[in-house]
């Protein structure tokens, strides 16, 4: 359900709060004309009061049968917080889980080519124990004159990859007018990086039915990653992994520099799965397999077949380990 207005305050239950209690804040608060996000947890369930702050500052909220704290959301990302939900969120498609203790690797081509080719990686992935198969249909690019992916046709052959391995599709969404042809075929939807702050894309895949992968931008904060995910759940869909990819800095050494220390902060400020692409950042084979040692919740990598005959590269996704633990 999308969420209108920012939430503002944290009511969290007591451990034994009947669901009965659970739903006598909800009704208080909807009696205030303000809106409550119930968010059952492990240990005890966190509501988030969405309204005007004065006004539910007014309410006995301390004062209700199981209520055992009250606090005010300071972060400026509040669905994605950890305050909202201490439990980590575990994603599963197609019976393949990523989050929490479920450790996923996501691997293949950067572009689908051709159909050879993206069965080949397809098989491969599988054999390797992947999670999931990611593929380019639609690909940005730099130069206008470069192959940017196959559109539909690649759909077409990701899908066969998966009915022959049974691997979900992870595939990028770039543009709105594809929104159908892309949930129609892919599992996943991936968010690249330099879309990461396209807010109207954001809020289209917030209201899809599919997980979504969420890259972080080259030049984009931590900050800015959280707050574009907030893009996404407050409309309703609360299935996004957050991806590491590596950033833009000084050095020239690699690609992207990846920004190992984002992901315990990560684990730290919010509840989403967190994974890593060191074959972005790397750009050389040995320096990812490096990098795969730096353990997150699940990898993402980069997988060609053909070598350097291959129009782009692949790449290893592996997600982050819960540093709380």
């Amino acid at each position: 359900m999308a969420v209108t207005g920012s939430p503002e305050l944290l009511i969290v239950m007591s451990a034994n709060a009947t669901p009965e209690e659970v739903e006598h804040v909800v009704a208080r608060l909807d009696e205030a004309g303000a809106h409550a996000h119930v968010t059952p947890g492990r240990e005890a369930t966190v509501i988030a009061a969405i309204g005007e702050r004065d006004e539910l500052a007014a309410l006995p909220l301390e004062g209700y049968p199981g209520v055992e704290q009250v606090m005010p959301i300071l972060k400026p990302y509040k669905l994605v917080s950890r305050e909202l939900s201490p439990d980590p969120t575990v994603i599963e498609v197609r019976g393949r889980r990523i989050g929490d203790d479920a450790f996923g690797l996501v691997a293949g081509p950067c572009t689908v080519e051709y159909r050879e080719q993206t069965l080949e990686t397809a098989r491969a992935v599988a054999q390797a124990g992947g999670t999931m198969l990611r593929g380019g249909a639609f690909k940005p690019r730099t130069s206008p004159y470069t192959f940017s992916g196959l559109g539909e046709e690649a759909l077409t052959i990701l899908v066969e990859a998966r009915e022959e391995t049974g691997l979900p599709i992870v595939t990028e969404l770039m543009d709105p007018r594809d929104v159908e042809a892309v949930l129609e075929h892919a599992d996943v939807i991936q968010i690249g990086a330099r879309n990461m702050q396209n807010f109207n894309l954001l809020s289209e895949v917030g209201r899809a039915d599919k997980p979504v992968l969420l890259k972080r931008g080259p030049a984009a904060s931590i900050e800015e990653l959280l707050m574009a995910a907030e893009y996404i759940v407050k409309e309703g869909n609360s299935e996004v992994i957050l991806c590491e990819r590596g950033i833009t800095t000084f050095e020239r050494a690699t690609r992207y520099t990846l920004d190992i220390s984002a992901i315990p902060v990560l684990k730290q400020e919010t509840h989403l799965p967190v994974i890593v692409d060191p074959s972005h950042a790397a750009g050389r084979r040995e320096l990812v397999l490096a990098a795969g040692a730096c353990r997150g919740g699940g990898g993402r990598g980069r997988d060609h077949r053909r070598g350097a005959s291959a129009a782009r590269g692949s790449a290893l996704r592996r997600p982050a380990a819960d540093s709380r633990r």
